[in-house]
C-alpha cells in the first residue's frame, strides 16, 4: 500500500551510538535462546573441541554433573550474541578484549538462556575519532534465574555521525 503523502520514514534496526550508552544501566535481552543438544554438538565439532563432557552421554552420566554439559564457550558467544541487537548492531567496530569471565553454574541441553548488560565504563577514543571504548558487563542467567556466565567486555563503539546520517 503506497502513501500520497510521500515517502514513509524508515528505521532501521541498530545499536545505541556510543552517546546513548549508559553507565549502570541494565540493560535486558529478550528473548532468550533454548539450548538444543544440536547446538552443542555443533558448536562443539566444529571448533574441534573433543571433550567428553559435552559429547558423550554414557560417559559423562558417571561423572559428577550426571549429563553432558554444554560447551562453555558456546554460553559465552550466546550471551554476547543475545545483546547484539539491542545494544551493539551496526555500532561495534571491534571486540577489544574479555576478561574476569566465568560459569558459576553449568548450562544443559533445554536449558535457556537470558541475557542481560551493565555499561561498567566509557571513554572517548584517544587515537580513534569518531570512536569510543566501551566496557561491558554481561550476565547469562537460564530460566530458574540462576547466573551461569558473567563475562566483562571491552569494544569499540561508533559515535554518532556528526551529519545525522545512518
Amino acid at each position: 500500500m503506497t502513501d500520497d503523502s510521500g515517502p514513509r520514514r524508515r528505521i532501521e534496526q541498530r545499536g545505541l551510538w556510543f552517546e546513548e550508552l549508559e553507565p549502570d544501566v541494565t540493560y535486558v535481552h529478550r528473548p532468550g535462546r533454548t539450548v538444543t543438544e544440536a547446538d552443542n554438538v555443533l558448536f562443539t565439532t566444529l571448533t574441534m573441541n573433543p571433550q567428553a563432557l559435552h559429547l558423550d552421554e554414557a560417559w559423562s552420566s558417571t561423572q559428577p554433573f550426571g549429563q553432558r554439559l554444554v560447551n562453555s564457550l558456546y554460553t559465552l558467544a550466546t550471551l554476547v550474541g543475545l545483546a547484539v541487537g539491542q545494544i551493539t548492531q551496526g555500532t561495534t567496530v571491534a571486540n577489544l578484549g574479555f576478561r574476569d569471565v566465568r560459569f558459576p553454574r553449568p548450562v544443559f541441553h533445554g536449558d535457556t538462556l537470558y541475557g542481560e548488560t551493565v555499561v561498567l565504563d566509557k571513554r572517548a577514543s584517544g587515537s580513534r575519532p569518531g570512536e569510543g571504548v566501551v566496557t561491558f558487563e554481561h550476565t547469562a542467567r537460564n530460566q530458574h534465574g540462576d547466573v551461569v556466565a558473567v563475562a566483562v567486555r571491552s569494544a569499540l563503539i561508533r559515535m554518532r555521525p556528526e551529519d545525522g546520517s545512518a
